[in-house]
């Protein structure tokens, strides 16, 4: 069974007063390479990272790797991560990603995280993206750590 219907668009963008979103790719290395390695025990507290393999430290070009792997699932659509910055494409301070969830009770799993200097964000960015996915994705389940 395929992550998302066949006849779904996925959404390409989401505008707030506070943040938008973008699919993450290639093109966005070294903004975000800047944003994660700058808040790197923040994001490692952030409910979903707790215990994970990441954050962890890479080069450069390591993390060019990763975001074309997140590119990828996303022409793929087998998942979709999206860049968090500030409006009218300014700097990168987080990031959102929307991936099957393997418990089989799920539909999705996301998470997400902000620099540590946007801390204050980190709420409202759950808040904004989980009524995005009610009201924009097909799911009906979604796995949200907060």
């Amino acid at each position: 069974m395929s992550f998302v219907p066949d006849v779904f668009e996925p959404p390409r963008r989401l505008v707030t007063q506070e943040f938008e979103l973008e699919p993450l790719g290639p093109e966005h290395n070294e903004d975000d390479y800047a944003a994660w390695t700058s808040s790197i025990g923040h994001i490692a507290a952030t409910p979903g990272f707790q215990g994970g393999n990441w954050p962890r430290p890479m080069t450069l070009e390591e993390n060019r790797r990763d975001l074309e792997r997140h590119a990828d699932d996303f022409a793929k659509r087998a998942g979709f991560t999206f860049t968090v910055r500030d409006p009218d494409r300014g700097p990168i301070f987080g990031c959102v990603y929307i991936y099957p969830d393997k418990d089989g009770v799920h539909d999705a799993r996301v998470i997400s995280w902000v620099t540590a200097d946007r801390a204050e964000l980190d709420g409202p960015l759950r808040d904004v993206v989980r009524a995005w996915l009610l009201d924009e994705w097909p799911f009906v389940n979604v796995d949200y750590p907060s």
